[in-house]
């Protein structure tokens, strides 16, 4: 039986997913210029690239949080790790003042860097991440 707290963390999950589709066809179509910016100028890789190859892969993780049931917690540790692994990109938009998605000064870019763990810890809270974590990992300490 489901409780009222599950049916927030799938809606949650579901938006997230949606997000991330949209972000992925984004990255593919419309707004491969603005995803351009937060591709690091040291990166070793070209940028559009950067942008086709990240854009897929925010596809496939949005589709996976919104139909995937049966390790949609590892899904959620494996989104989670995503926003990890991009988040120097942000920050490099910061560090090179490069304009994107509004962001045009400093202090904006500055705001969005926030953004970031948040949408770390709804991935791991959405989908039970936490817990699988633990699990992995346990929580108790180790026999001594």
């Amino acid at each position: 039986m489901s409780t009222e707290s599950d049916r927030v963390q799938t809606v949650a999950r579901w938006v997230l997913g949606a997000f991330l589709v949209f972000a992925g066809l984004a990255h593919l179509t419309v707004q491969r210029t603005e995803f351009s910016a937060q591709v690091p100028s040291w990166f070793p890789i070209e940028v559009d690239a950067v942008v086709v190859v990240s854009g897929l892969v925010e596809l496939l993780l949005g589709v996976a949080l919104i139909f995937v049931r049966r390790r949609v917690a590892l899904v959620g540790v494996v989104v989670a790790g995503f926003f990890i692994v991009i988040f120097p990109g942000n920050i490099a938009q910061f560090v090179e003042g490069k304009n994107a998605f509004g962001l045009n000064s400093d202090s904006a870019r500055f705001i969005r860097l926030w953004f970031q763990p948040v949408l770390v810890l709804w991935a791991l809270w959405s989908t039970g991440g936490w817990g699988w974590l633990r699990q992995q990992f346990g929580s108790t300490p180790p026999p001594g």
